[in-house]
């Protein structure tokens, strides 16, 4: 097999192709990240079949660069996967050539998933409505942040134009909060500052609604695609919505071990001699770890079977954080199984301990 590594760019691809059996370059080039050279970057690799008969393109799993070179390579059939950014790092300090650069870049990119084997890499495919979740659960948290932003340098408006006028921590999110502070500010002289602290309310208020807004599409997206995650205890609309976005397809992972993995919830052994342990994995999709930590920390406070089961762990002598460890483990193989196109077919086989079910049956 040829397995063809990709170092993207926004203006340029750059290929190396490598036989699977010797990891030995056998050809490579640098293409425009435009339509005619995806249209000539596809017949180059077919041209190469008769080198090693199967292919395979390795991308380094950087979303925002190869999301379009991904569609269109796997639009024509071809197979794609995706190679983590640290192992490409390991693999090119393992090189003999030393030093950096688009070709070097590739190359590593080809062997990283030679060495962690190609067959056990996740698998690249099409999933325009896990996309089109991503994209708006992405741009909502974009518009949260510079709500914020206005918010806070509103509160200093505030203080500084009347002491008096009070607001609690996270009330000018509300609409009853934003019509006090409009009459406020109403009522004051308009001065340079009070129309800066007019405008940034304004502002706020036109955030709210877009926020809410996207909240309620991402709701109803994720009803449509995997109603079943909703059932899960302590799995919001925006918590489902981000398990979707950042897995991009559960069926791309063999295994609910792998899904593990690739969230970092997956425990890395440290044992040495007769001192058997593991240790927490900093690796993985961080933010697909910090969306089963929120769904791990919901379930201890709302629900019991949850706290039962750390409970259990703390009784077998792990620390709190290990037994939280211990639940988000559990917590990945559920997602994995609910997150599934058809979750009923799985559900018995891979769904983690009573304690972390769902409340209703699944559809």
């Amino acid at each position: 097999m040829i397995v063809i590594g990709v170092d993207a760019h926004k203006q340029t691809h750059t290929l190396a192709a490598v036989r699977e059996a010797t990891a030995r370059q056998i050809d490579g080039r640098t293409v425009r990240a435009r339509d005619d050279g995806l249209v000539g970057m596809l017949a180059w690799g077919r041209s190469l079949e008769a080198e090693g008969g199967r292919r395979v393109w390795a991308v380094e799993d950087c979303r925002h660069v190869t999301g379009r070179l991904e569609r269109f390579l796997i639009a024509h059939g071809e197979r794609v996967v995706r190679v983590a950014p640290h192992l490409t790092g390991g693999a090119r300090r393992g090189s003999r050539e030393p030093g950096k650069s688009d070709p070097i870049d590739a190359l590593a990119v080809a062997r990283a998933a030679i060495r962690d084997g190609v067959e056990t890499l996740p698998t690249a495919h099409l999933d325009a409505q896990a996309l089109e979740i991503r994209q708006l659960s992405d741009h909502r948290e974009r518009l949260v942040g510079q709500r914020t932003a206005l918010i806070n340098d509103l509160r200093w408006h505030l203080h500084d134009l009347d002491a008096s006028f009070e607001v609690p921590p996270r009330r000018l999110t509300l609409t009853s909060w934003q019509d006090r502070t409009a009459k406020l500010l109403h009522a004051l002289t308009s001065t340079a500052q009070v129309r800066v602290a007019r405008d940034e309310l304004a502002r706020v208020r036109e955030l709210s609604s877009a926020i809410k807004a996207l909240h309620n599409e991402l709701e109803e997206l994720v009803k449509s695609y995997r109603p079943a995650l909703l059932r899960m205890p302590g799995c919001g609309p925006l918590t489902a919505a981000k398990a979707i976005g950042q897995t991009a397809g559960a069926q791309r992972f063999q295994t609910a071990a792998k899904f593990a993995k690739i969230t970092g919830t997956a425990p890395i052994p440290a044992s040495s001699g007769n001192n058997k342990r593991h240790r927490l994995n900093p690796g993985g999709n961080r933010q697909l770890n910090a969306t089963l930590h929120r769904i791990a920390v919901t379930q201890l406070r709302v629900h019991p079977p949850a706290r039962a089961y750390l409970d259990k762990k703390l009784a077998e002598g792990k620390t709190y954080r290990e037994a939280i460890r211990c639940l988000k483990r559990q917590l990945a193989n559920t997602v994995w199984a609910l997150l599934q196109p058809n979750p009923s077919t799985v559900r018995s086989r891979h769904l983690a301990p009573v304690a972390i079910h769902c409340n209703k049956p699944l559809p």
